[in-house]
């Protein structure tokens, strides 16, 4: 779901800002299954997305009364959630945070160029809905770099918009949407090399 589409009334957001508890616990009833899913998306383990779920509103706690409006709440919560997903993912790498580059920097026009074409339109329906190909498409986003893999997180599978990934991830609308294009074809390459013998074996049926 969109954040924009999560809503928090001005009224419980003077209160949180002002300290009150029980406002603070309708938002957090609002918000917790959107921030799980986009962690447990991020990170793979649901232990690692708990920890991401406890730091976010732990951080949203502490400086809620910072907060002033210049983006929506959602896209705030958002942006905390994911930065604490990453954060906990190079800890878990041991990889320097200086090493993970979210900046707009040219991106290689090879990388758009898919290595496999294979029409799935041959495919029956039950094979395209398979426990086993969803599990292969897990795989797959896994296996796609830290930056095309979050922006096909927001983008493709919480739907947000690119104006709202953007500002989540603070890099610009057109690194946005080449990166989109860049984890979509790297998907349909790994995805292509599993269908190709279903392809082939579905031929070979006919």
């Amino acid at each position: 779901m969109s954040p924009e589409k999560l809503h928090i009334d001005p009224e419980t957001l003077t209160a949180m800002q002002a300290g009150d508890r029980a406002a603070f616990a309708r938002f957090v009833d609002a918000y917790s299954n959107y921030v799980y899913r986009v962690a447990l998306k991020i990170l793979s383990n649901p232990q690692d997305a708990e920890e991401v779920l406890q730091n976010t509103f732990l951080k949203v706690l502490e400086n809620i009364h910072r907060f002033e409006s210049r983006a929506s709440l959602s896209t705030w919560v958002y942006r905390i959630a994911v930065n604490e997903a990453l954060m906990l993912l190079r800890q878990q790498k041991r990889q320097p945070l200086a090493e993970a580059d979210w900046s707009d920097e040219p991106e290689e026009d090879e990388d758009l160029k898919p290595q496999y074409f294979v029409d799935w339109c041959c495919l029956p329906e039950e094979k395209l809905l398979s426990a086993e190909l969803r599990g292969y498409l897990d795989e797959a986003i896994r296996q796609l770099p830290e930056k095309l893999r979050v922006v096909f997180i927001l983008r493709d599978m919480e739907r947000l918009s690119v104006r709202e990934t953007s500002q989540v991830l603070g890099i610009s609308e057109s690194a946005v949407k080449t990166r989109l294009l860049r984890a979509r074809l790297k998907l349909r390459d790994i995805l292509s090399a599993y269908y190709q013998p279903l392809v082939a074996e579905g031929a070979r049926n006919e």
